[in-house]
C-alpha cells in the first residue's frame, strides 16, 4: 500500500501525488511551466509515440506540474487515474467525446447546471447525440428513457441550483441494466462530501474552478475515472477494443481505461488541457479543501436556519434541512450537505433581483464555491436562456436567489443578508 493509500482525507489533500523535489529538494510542487520534453534518442521518442512507454511528449497531452494535481485528485476520489481538463465543461466534453457517437442518447437529470443541459441539448445535439431529461427523483422515468444506445446516465451529486440530491444506487442500477456507465457531476459536493464512485458511479467530473481551488481565481475541471465499469463488455469502440486512432492499442488495458481515453484522445485531439499554471494554482487550494468544505457546511447550516424563520422570506431550501425533498438522500450518500442555499422573497423576481443590487460583503456574480460568500438570481442570469417551463424543471423558481455561503465569520454573513433584505423589501 503507497503513501497515499494509507493516508486519511485531509493528509491526501496536502500531500498526495506529489515528493520533494529530487533535484532541489523543493518542498512546494514545482511549475514546469513548458510546451515539450527532449527525447534521449530516437527509440524512446518513438516508443513515447507508441504509448509503449510513459512519459512527457507534449503538454497538450501531459505536464508534470498538471499530473501531480492530477494524481491527487485520483487520490481524494480514491481512484485509479483522473486528467485536468481546462475547465468543468472542457471536462464534460472529453467524457462525451470518447463515450457518445451520433445516433446515442444521453439521458440526464433535469435538476442539473444550465450549462450542463444547454451543452447536452444544443452543442451535443449537433454531433447526432440526442438529450433524454428526466426528473430526478422519478426512477420510473429512468427507466423508460434508457435504452440500448445509451451513451451514459448523467446525475449532479447536489443539483445546481435546486440542491436535490438523487438515490445514486438506484439510478446506476438501471445504468448498468443497459450496460451505460453512470456519470456524476460531484462539482457541489466535492470528494470532501461525496464519492460518488462507493454509490455506484463509474465515471465523477468536477469543475475544480469552484470548492477544489476555493479562491475564486482560477478555472479549470477534472474527469475521474471510477475504475469499475467493463468497457469491454459493451460497445464503447474508443475505451475498449483496438482503439481507431492507434494501431494496436486496447485502452481497456490501461488501469485507467476512461481516463487513458479521455487523455489521448479527447484531450489530445481537443486541447482542452488545464495549463500548468492553472494545476499549479489548484494543487494550493486543494491543500485547505477539508478545513474549508467544514467551515461551508457550518456557515451554510446557520444561514440556512435563519432564513427559514425569516417574515420576508417565502422558502429556502438546504440539503441539510430536515424538510427537504431530498434529505434522507443527502444523509446516507453526503458526509456534509454542502456550502449552497437557495431562497426566496416574499416580494418575487424583482426583489431577488434588487437583493443581489443591495449584498455588500456577498459579491453578485456568476460563481460558486469560493471563499467568499457570493450570491446570484438563476432566472435572470445562468437559466435566462431557458424557457420558463424549462427553468421550473431544472428547479429554477422566478424568485430563486442561488446563495454560496463563504467562509467569512457568520456573524458578519447574515448581517449583510439581512441588510439586503431590507434593501430589497423597502423598495418593493
Amino acid at each position: 500500500m503507497s503513501k497515499d493509500e494509507d493516508s486519511r482525507f485531509d493528509t491526501r489533500a496536502v500531500h498526495a501525488g506529489q515528493e520533494p523535489d529530487s533535484d532541489t529538494g523543493a518542498r512546494a510542487p514545482p511549475l514546469y511551466q513548458t510546451t515539450s520534453y527532449v527525447f534521449p534518442d530516437a527509440d524512446d521518442a518513438a516508443a513515447r509515440y507508441a504509448l509503449d512507454r510513459e512519459d512527457f511528449i507534449y503538454s497538450r497531452i501531459s505536464n508534470p506540474t498538471v499530473e501531480t494535481l492530477e494524481d491527487r485528485l485520483a487520490a481524494l476520489h480514491d481512484a485509479p487515474g483522473a486528467v485536468a481538463t481546462a475547465s468543468g465543461m472542457a471536462a464534460l466534453d472529453a467524457i462525451t467525446f470518447v463515450l457518445a457517437e451520433a445516433g446515442d442518447n444521453v439521458v440526464c437529470s433535469t435538476d442539473t447546471y444550465g450549462g450542463t443541459t444547454s451543452y447536452l441539448s444544443k452543442a451535443a445535439s449537433r454531433r447526432g447525440i440526442e438529450a433524454r431529461f428526466v426528473d430526478t427523483l422519478d426512477l420510473d422515468a429512468f427507466e423508460e428513457a434508457v435504452d440500448e444506445n445509451t451513451a451514459y446516465v448523467h446525475l449532479e451529486s447536489i443539483g445546481n441550483p435546486s440542491l436535490v440530491t438523487p438515490d445514486f444506487e438506484a439510478v446506476a442500477d438501471i445504468a448498468h441494466e443497459v450496460g451505460a456507465p453512470l456519470v456524476v457531476d460531484n462539482t457541489f459536493a466535492t470528494p470532501a462530501l461525496c464519492h460518488p464512485v462507493e454509490h455506484g458511479a463509474d465515471v465523477v467530473w468536477e469543475s475544480t474552478t469552484k470548492w477544489l481551488h476555493g479562491s475564486g481565481t482560477t478555472v479549470g475541471g477534472v474527469v475521474v475515472d471510477g475504475g469499475t465499469f467493463d468497457w469491454n463488455a459493451h460497445d464503447y469502440p474508443e475505451i475498449g477494443g483496438k482503439n481507431p486512432a492507434y494501431h494496436d492499442i486496447d485502452f481497456s488495458d490501461f488501469d485507467a481505461p476512461l481516463a487513458a481515453a479521455v487523455r489521448y484522445r479527447s484531450v489530445r485531439t481537443l486541447g482542452n488541457q488545464q495549463s500548468p499554471f492553472d494545476a499549479w494554482q489548484t494543487l494550493q487550494g486543494l491543500e485547505t479543501l477539508g478545513l474549508r468544505m467544514q467551515r461551508h457546511c457550518e456557515n451554510a447550516t446557520i444561514l440556512a436556519e435563519h432564513l427559514s424563520d425569516h417574515d420576508e422570506v417565502a422558502w429556502v431550501t438546504y440539503p441539510g434541512l430536515e424538510d427537504h425533498p431530498t434529505y434522507d438522500n443527502a444523509s446516507e450518500y453526503l458526509s456534509g450537505y454542502g456550502g449552497m442555499i437557495a431562497f426566496g422573497l416574499e416580494d418575487g423576481f424583482e426583489a431577488g433581483k434588487r437583493f443581489c443590487e443591495n449584498v455588500e460583503i456577498t459579491s453578485f456574480l456568476a460563481n460558486i464555491g469560493d471563499a467568499k460568500s457570493l450570491v446570484i438570481h438563476p432566472a435572470s442570469t445562468t437559466h435566462a436562456q431557458l424557457a420558463e417551463e424549462e427553468q421550473l424543471a431544472a428547479g429554477v423558481r422566478p424568485d430563486m436567489l442561488r446563495f454560496s455561503v463563504g467562509i467569512e465569520d457568520p456573524a458578519d454573513i447574515l448581517r449583510d443578508v439581512e441588510a439586503a433584505i431590507d434593501a430589497a423589501t423597502e423598495e418593493a
